[in-house]
């Protein structure tokens, strides 16, 4: 039995679980990670995760908050600048799903609502008949992200939660998404209507750093960044804004996550006629 299994499928573990879910806990292990001597930490994690140093900016690491929280070479992540494209905001495995009936069924079958998620049943109704897009970072992806699209962002709307893991042992006990602390805004985008991107913390992520308050923003600029832990990015579109990429619609029927990269071009809008692959 792994630890994971033991805290979630075991009633002594459940009872752990809830200590280790407390936002206490994770902004103790964040102080931790933040101080000088988490830096022991970096080159085991690098190892055990293949991590490519090379593809990254290390002169200010100096914690192991820094390095998780590293920044990639630009080159490494080019984004997709066609208008009429949705760009992934970061690194990840993608699920796509259709919204119908405020439910989606995410990652492993772990059901939620929209409205739940969000906690905002007038809200959640815009997106009705739109594309919920889950993408799931783990501990080796990289966790900055950027804005899925150009236009006009409001102010970012923090709900508070505890913490869980997002690995699927989790997902299937508990409705994590809607119980985990997550920060969400609006982008006005002019192709692709009324984008909500949604950042969810997990256990131990001590903080979800997000940079600006309502402004003019633009595809593939950094929104942000996660601090340890694995984490999750939600993106809504609204009904007939996109197409999703057949594959990614394909895999998702199958219960299988997809691996992209912050940049590649997931979605289009439904109203181009041009052939995409």
């Amino acid at each position: 039995m792994t630890v994971l299994e033991f805290l979630y499928h075991t009633v002594p573990g459940r009872l752990c679980l809830k200590v280790l879910t407390a936002p206490a806990i994770s902004r103790s292990c964040g102080r931790f990670l933040d101080s000088p001597v988490s830096s022991r930490l970096i080159s085991p994690f690098a190892k055990k995760n293949q991590i490519h140093l090379d593809d990254y900016l290390l002169d200010d690491v100096h914690s192991f908050n820094d390095f998780f929280s590293r920044k990639i070479r630009p080159e490494l992540r080019p984004v997709d600048m066609d208008p009429s494209h949705l760009a992934a905001p970061c690194d990840g495995l993608l699920s796509v799903w259709k919204i119908q009936r405020d439910t989606v069924l995410p990652v492993k079958q772990s059901h939620y609502t929209i409205s739940s998620l969000l906690r905002d049943s007038r809200l959640a109704a815009r997106y009705e008949g739109g594309y919920c897009f889950v993408f799931r970072l783990c501990v080796n992806h990289y966790h900055r992200y950027s804005y899925v699209d150009s236009g006009r962002k409001s102010a970012t709307r923090r709900i508070e939660g505890v913490l869980h893991t997002v690995r699927p042992v989790a997902l299937r006990e508990f409705p994590v998404f809607t119980e985990n602390s997550r920060e969400y805004t609006l982008i006005q985008s002019p192709a692709l209507g009324t984008l909500l991107q949604m950042e969810v913390g997990a256990m131990l992520v001590g903080r979800i750093v997000n940079h600006d308050d309502a402004c003019l923003v633009h595809r593939g600029q950094e929104k942000g960044f996660f601090q340890y832990g694995g984490s999750t990015i939600i993106v809504l579109a609204e009904k007939d804004a996109v197409s999703v990429r057949h594959d990614l619609l394909k895999h998702s029927k199958m219960g299988v996550e997809t691996p992209v990269k912050m940049g590649e071009y997931i979605a289009f809008e439904k109203l181009d006629k041009k052939t995409h692959s």
